[in-house]
């Protein structure tokens, strides 16, 4: 079965040269100027991935990912001409995957594709009930705030809770410090006085996992963290 792509941009031109160039690949590409018609035909025919411009007309890149992951976890790769630090925070908040600068090499955007099918296909979806997370002995109630492992609650500040709730609603992505830092601020937490690796070392303690021979949480070195458990089969 073919790998299908989404492309969500107003620029008429690039969507024909990223067409013609993913073809290549045999991948199937749809594109489409308008985001409100692709979330339209999201909801018939889901892709295997969305590339998704920032600046669009009708409603902007950040807005389009939030509308998508109301129904919808296909991963997104999104492209922006302005790659500062706030950008790349507004699109981690509204649920997007990767990030690629404009101008970018179309062969970087081919290997980065590639990374995230390669990513997903390996990656178990974790069970959901009712807002109910399950990672091995790993439990986490959402709608509660509440974390349990085996059976027994977890003594989880504010700010531990929701680096691993975080966390777990990702799994296997990347969360950069400035996601994770993010994360805490909207929590009743002292971002001035405590930093993102104390707050993800107590939570490392406080679930038993050896940063060295991580089962839970592995440190991405030079970028930040990984959450790697399993769901149960």
């Amino acid at each position: 079965m073919k790998t299908r792509i989404m492309i969500i941009d107003d620029d008429s031109k690039l969507n024909r040269m990223l067409n013609k160039y993913l073809s290549q690949y045999a991948y199937i590409v749809d594109s489409y100027t308008n985001p409100l018609e692709a979330i339209e035909a999201l909801e018939n025919d889901e892709p295997s991935i969305i590339i998704l411009d920032v600046m669009m007309p009708h409603i902007n890149g950040f807005e389009t990912c939030k509308r998508i992951r109301k129904i919808s976890d296909v991963p997104i790769i999104m492209l922006t001409a302005r790659g500062d630090v706030s950008d790349r925070i507004a699109g981690l908040e509204s649920g997007v995957d990767d990030y690629m600068s404009k101008p970018f090499e179309p062969r970087e955007l081919v290997a980065r594709i590639s990374a995230i099918l390669k990513r997903t296909e390996r990656q178990i979806s974790p069970k959901k009930e009712k807002g109910i997370l399950e990672y091995g002995n790993l439990r986490i109630d959402l709608s509660a705030g509440r974390a349990y492992l085996s059976g027994i609650p977890m003594e989880l500040t504010q700010g531990e809770m929701s680096v691993l709730s975080l966390f777990a609603r990702h799994p296997f992505n990347v969360m950069d410090r400035d996601a994770i830092q993010n994360e805490l601020n909207g929590s009743d937490w002292d971002a001035y006085n405590r930093s993102v690796d104390v707050t993800v070392s107590r939570v490392r303690a406080k679930l038993g996992d050896d940063p060295k021979n991580p089962s839970y949480i592995k440190t991405v070195w030079g970028t930040g963290y990984m959450f790697i458990a399993e769901p149960p089969n």
